[in-house]
């Protein structure tokens, strides 16, 4: 008995795990554009365009100084890696996409920090 309910929870957490691997395909179309934080902060502002060729940059705007960065994205599945130069360092971050809609974009950074980003509508 305690072997066939083990084989049944182990099939069905294997069915469970890939109906979610399906579920968690982003659609990387819907990356592309530029992108603000819903919660801004005074006094600073912050862009990150994602580009269909591959490519990321982010603006930075902050107590009337400007800086930009830029490095390269690869989607896999639901999950979005940049990497950054910052100078002559690279930072490479993996962020994963819980909500992704025309509009909206939700992620979670490797630490558990989740983030929302509103898609900035071109004029």
């Amino acid at each position: 008995m305690r072997a066939i309910l083990g084989c049944a929870l182990a099939v069905t957490l294997v069915v469970c795990a890939g109906a979610a691997a399906k579920d968690e395909k982003i659609d990387a179309k819907k990356l592309v554009g530029k992108w603000e934080p819903k919660e801004k902060k005074e006094g600073a502002s912050f862009v990150i365009e994602f580009t269909k060729d591959g490519k990321v940059t982010i603006s930075v705007n902050a107590k009337e100084k400007e800086a930009k960065f830029e490095g390269t994205y690869k989607v896999d599945g639901n999950k979005v890696t940049t990497a950054i130069k910052f100078g002559e360092k690279e930072q490479k971050e993996t962020h994963t996409i819980i909500k992704l809609t025309d509009t909206e974009l939700v992620s979670k950074d490797e630490k558990g920090k989740e983030e929302t980003l509103l898609r900035i509508k071109s004029k």
